[in-house]
């Protein structure tokens, strides 16, 4: 019995956290007033078990690559290098576009470091099923479990690799994955946000979006894992009414064109820069013409050399082409962040969320410090402010406190301090005590009996003993 008691508390001072889990998820170009278009059930769920932000205030600009980045890194596009989908850099001499194998080279994306890599480097592991750059060697590392991209690989199958990867034995499974997924925002250009048609698409995502639930209950991950639902911006409506020629203003031998509409990056030919700003400052009132240091402050896209030394923002649901002859989408994004048809959807729940809670506001860049205190890892410096969606949260944080790196191995010898001792002294008094009762009860048992021996008459004794 000593030893059995002495093993017991010898244990009791090392305690292990399991680290929290997260998934994030994102549906491309899914709009924040999509979910009141037609029934929802399943965001519906997350959000009545969980939180809804109203207005999401992605980065500028607001494309694909860069607010998926700015996501995992807390970073605005200025910070963290992925500035465009289509980009060049002056000191690399190189350009980047999301069509083609330039987005592997690992020097677009060194500038930042994103969500998974710090991770790793704390101890965990991570999980990415086609997240825009999680194919890439960023830092000389890979997430630990990701596929490479391949826009052909269903849904279902990239949330059963997910799922796979969170129910690892523990020694394997992930803590932090993420997820996209290329709906809507391909139908959001081919019809239009305002089309009728988008009903159907936005319906069949909140299908997709209740198999990765049910798949999550199916594994009992459910109420285990955080789930975050969001997108990287919205969706305007476009009108072959609305098109701005650039061929109009100025001639195409002056500059270069590297970004698509609605905010073109223009590289003047050398010694070429005021020229091509003046012809095209007043040249119409549905664009408004920047040179790089006059951009906005606001924005946050001034400071990276990958940001070209004009840029022209068409104005919402303007296209800026440079003739006529290119092809034509009847929906677009990539506008002034603050446009209300910019914003992303957000729900999210779990362990980490409150319940049935709206809040009005917050920025994509919030998320990234929100992210690293339910992982309990120290963020990197980043643009965001975890006071600024604090309110999310189930308990409201204080000090993030960094969780030891899985798996847990019990401390060296030292480690134990004076439990041992501890464990042996409790053993030897509760011997003793056994001794004490035997003793009695031996005593007891050799004494005549009282024939009106009560509970009652003892009853008194010991509740006098219990106020002791």
């Amino acid at each position: 019995m000593c030893c059995f008691f002495v093993g017991c508390f010898v244990r009791l001072d090392y305690l292990v956290t399991e680290r929290p889990k997260l998934l994030l998820v994102s549906f491309d170009g899914f709009r924040w007033d999509y979910i009141d278009r037609v029934p929802t059930p399943n965001f519906r769920s997350i959000m009545d078990t969980g939180v809804k932000v109203e207005f999401v205030e992605n980065a500028y600009i607001t494309k694909t690559f860069p607010n998926h980045y700015s996501l995992v890194t807390g970073l605005y596009a200025e910070t963290h290098g992925i500035v465009a989908n289509e980009m060049y850099d002056p000191v690399l001499n190189r350009s980047f576009s999301m069509e083609t194998d330039s987005v592997y080279d690992s020097r677009w994306w060194e500038e930042a470091v994103p969500l998974w890599v710090t991770i790793q480097k704390a101890g965990g592991r991570s999980g990415a099923a086609m997240w825009p750059g999680s194919d890439v060697k960023i830092h000389n590392m890979y997430p630990t479990q990701y596929l490479p991209y391949n826009a052909s690989v269903s849904f279902e199958t990239r949330v059963e690799r997910i799922i796979e990867w969170f129910s690892a034995p523990e020694a394997e499974a992930v803590d932090f994955g993420v997820l996209y997924w290329e709906e809507p925002d391909e139908s959001g250009h081919n019809l239009g946000p305002q089309s009728s048609l988008m009903d159907v698409v936005i319906a069949w995502i909140d299908e997709k979006l209740g198999f990765l639930i049910n798949k999550l209950k199916k594994a009992g991950l459910y109420d285990r894992v955080n789930l975050i639902v969001t997108s990287d911006h919205g969706m305007a409506q476009l009108s072959p009414e609305k098109i701005i020629e650039l061929d109009e203003y100025v001639s195409r031998d002056l500059y270069t064109w590297v970004d698509k509409s609605p905010v073109v990056g223009i590289l003047p030919n050398e010694g070429k820069l005021d020229e091509v700003y003046n012809l095209l400052v007043d040249a119409n009132p549905n664009m408004v013409v920047y040179k790089k240091e006059e951009i906005p402050q606001h924005y946050h896209y001034q400071h990276n050399t990958r940001i070209m030394p004009i840029v022209i923002e068409a104005k919402e649901g303007w296209t800026i082409m440079q003739n006529r002859t290119g092809p034509f989408m009847l929906g677009n994004h990539g506008y002034n962040n603050s446009l209300r048809s910019m914003q992303p959807v957000f729900v999210a729940r779990g362990p980490a969320f409150r319940e049935n809670y709206v809040k009005s506001s917050m920025r994509s860049v919030d998320l990234y410090p929100l992210m690293c205190h339910i992982l309990s890892i120290r963020p990197m410096p980043n643009n965001g402010s975890l006071s600024n969606v604090q309110d999310l949260l189930s308990i409201e944080p204080t000090v993030t406190t960094p969780v030891p790196p899985h798996p847990p191995v019990p401390p060296p010898g030292t480690g134990y301090s004076c439990a041992p001792i501890v464990g042996s002294f409790l053993g030897v008094v509760l011997v003793l005590g056994f001794l004490v009762v035997y003793v009695i009860l031996v005593t007891l048992k050799q004494r005549p009996s009282r024939k009106h021996r009560s509970w009652e008459m003892s009853q008194p004794l010991l509740q006098e003993d219990l106020h002791l």
